[in-house]
């Protein structure tokens, strides 16, 4: 009897509406856990590396963990693995909220979507009721509406709904799949993966359970781990108090915050967009997924005179004086990397990302490196249709609109910082890995986070390998943020056991407060499977490997770890990094001898089968 993994795919083929279930492949599921790696595994043998990610081929998987809708603390965590029209790369975006666990509740473990629908449909997921229905009257509408109007038609109130908005609708190439208003499995281009096929949404009610090997272990186990994360400063704290924001400041303090496209990692107004300042002025409540014990989710509002101060043409919300956010990587992108101290512009503007469907961070980076072009004379005012230097809050907002519905200057944006500044002629001013842009740290100023972004399989990244921990926050034990040494060791110790996590169906933030020892006794409880933490931590090694060898196939895997000049080249002018570079030539052949790589980078045959790995 299969447990923890609920065992059935459900798979959609669009172009013909057919709709199928087959039994997941349980050797698989053992071998790579579940969601990233499981979804990884199947990728492998279905997904064309050499395919348009835009074109009716593309294969779109929405996996789970065999933790998610159990009652282990956070596990809520679903996958979305695909081609990524960002990048061209595999890209495995994770998100919470309860969309995830109600996937579980309705008999599925996954759903591989196939083909591209005639019309706009959506999906309706009601345990073994599961049909493909007309989308047509919701087709231009935002992520609020659709939810609401698939909610109230479906005469099921506790539906749970993944959609697209218009960014995705329009291909939009980061644009975001968002589940329960505000969860986003959110980078790559993940939506525009879904618009591209005519999937408006996945719409999911289920009434079912998730059956366990041994309950009474697990509940010990998981009780165990939620003593644990209580008693963490961050988890039970930092996170709580401020949520994600909190960490504004404390980057900013270590001169690692970019600021002006990474023309400089100090920003002189950053107490203006820290959590503080969101909770003592903004904050409404906080929020939580699914299982969830540390609600770092901000539920904000814009009162009074701030509810008008921004607004747009085209949202039904743009009345609307409530939301969520933002988020750390959202106020940095939107704000100290475009010199942007205006906190209700930036959550406004996280605001419509959520309803428009579209990532924030390379939203926020794209218009960076469009202002430094702005501002160094390469593009103007004739190119954006309006003044667009560094600091323009009303540019952000304003934007924001144009880039969902490709209006515009707003095209060219939605195409993403790598091709627009390779459209006039300044690659230079791209900061990113992959064509995706970095997120909120300077690779300078952190030298692990740099050695994570130019190796992350998914393009630049900071959730694939959070050296930000040890390197910033001292978890587990502090390390100099400022040398290279070491950092090749860690950075591939945290890539192995984050893929072991993200495939667990467990939250990242967890890594916090507890380890990967303390998440094994609930795994094996919940599946019965005897892993140890070698088996975890190899199995996320399998899987770290498998989206590399995917990405060779793809033709971006050698070459492509690699850094922007201005990282490599350019000191910090100022701050506590001061005169530092990322010194990833260093650090990048002690990597690929760590992984047991050949010296270029390229997965060896001994590798792959130490791990178990398919061929080619």
């Amino acid at each position: 009897m299969i447990c923890g993994w609920v065992g059935k795919v459900l798979r959609v083929d669009l172009t013909n509406s057919k709709i199928s279930t087959e039994p997941l492949r349980e050797d698989w599921a053992r071998e790579y856990v579940g969601g990233r790696g499981l979804g990884a595994r199947y990728y492998w043998e279905e997904g064309d590396p050499k395919v348009d990610p835009l074109s009716p081929e593309n294969k779109l998987l929405f996996v789970t963990g065999p933790l998610t809708g159990t009652n282990a603390s956070c596990a809520a965590r679903y996958m979305v693995i695909t081609k990524g029209p960002l990048t061209g790369a595999i890209t495995t975006s994770n998100s919470g909220g309860h969309w995830g666990p109600e996937l579980k509740f309705a008999g599925y473990d996954m759903i591989i979507l196939e083909g591209r629908a005639p019309s706009p449909k959506y999906l309706w997921i009601h345990n073994d009721q599961v049909e493909l229905r007309d989308a047509q009257h919701l087709w231009g509408k935002g992520v609020w509406e659709t939810e609401e109007t698939l909610r109230r038609d479906s005469g099921v109130p506790d539906t749970i709904v993944a959609c697209i908005g218009q960014a995705g609708e329009n291909l939009v190439r980061y644009a975001a799949i968002i589940n329960d208003l505000h969860r986003a499995a959110g980078r790559s281009g993940v939506g525009a993966v879904m618009g591209s096929k005519n999937l408006k949404a996945i719409a999911v009610r289920g009434t079912g359970g998730v059956r366990l090997a041994k309950p009474r272990e697990f509940m010990s186990a998981s009780w165990e781990m939620k003593a644990k994360l209580k008693d963490s400063a961050v988890t039970a704290e930092g996170l709580a108090t401020y949520g994600t924001e909190s960490l504004v400041n404390v980057i900013n303090e270590h001169g690692a915050l970019p600021t002006r496209n990474h023309q400089a990692t100090v920003f002189d107004r950053a107490e203006d967009i820290s959590g503080e300042t969101l909770t003592e002025t903004r904050l409404v409540a906080n929020k939580a997924c699914f299982a969830c014990t540390m609600a770092c989710g901000r539920v904000t509002s814009l009162p009074g005179e701030a509810s008008d101060k921004f607004s747009v043409n085209t949202s039904p919300r743009n009345w609307n004086i409530a939301g969520e956010g933002p988020e750390f990587e959202n106020a940095w992108a939107m704000g100290s990397d475009c010199d942007i101290s205006d906190l209700d512009a930036i959550i406004k503007v996280g605001w419509l990302c959520n309803d428009y469907g579209m990532d924030p961070i390379s939203y926020g980076a794209t218009l960076a490196a469009a202002m430094e072009m702005y501002e160094t004379g390469a593009i103007d005012e004739s190119v954006t249709g309006m003044p667009l230097g560094f600091g323009n809050a009303d540019a952000l907002v304003a934007m924001s609109e144009k880039v969902a519905f490709r209006q515009g200057f707003g095209d060219q944006l939605a195409e993403g910082s790598k091709r627009l500044t390779a459209r006039y002629a300044r690659p230079e001013l791209f900061m990113g890995v992959r064509g995706q842009e970095f997120p909120a740290y300077d690779p300078r100023a952190v030298q692990g986070m740099g050695l994570g972004y130019a190796t992350s399989n998914r393009g630049a990244c900071h959730l694939k390998s959070y050296t930000v921990s040890p390197e910033i926050l001292g978890i587990p034990e502090k390390m100099d943020p400022h040398v290279s040494e070491g950092k090749a060791e860690i950075t591939k110790i945290f890539q192995d056991i984050t893929s072991a996590v993200d495939s667990s169906g467990l939250c990242l933030f967890l890594t916090f407060g507890v380890g990967l020892e303390d998440m094994l006794p609930q795994i094996v409880a919940a599946t019965g499977v005897d892993y140890d933490i070698d088996t975890l931590t190899q199995a996320g090694e399998r899987t770290w490997n498998l989206e590399r060898l995917w990405n060779e196939r793809a033709g971006v895997g050698k070459g492509h770890d690699k850094l922007p000049r201005r990282l490599t080249h350019d000191p910090i002018p100022g701050g506590p990094a001061k005169g530092l570079t990322s010194k990833l030539n260093v650090m990048l052949p002690e990597y690929y001898e760590r992984r047991g790589w050949t010296a270029d980078g390229m997965v060896t045959e001994e590798k792959r089968k130490e791990l178990g790995l398919p061929k080619a």
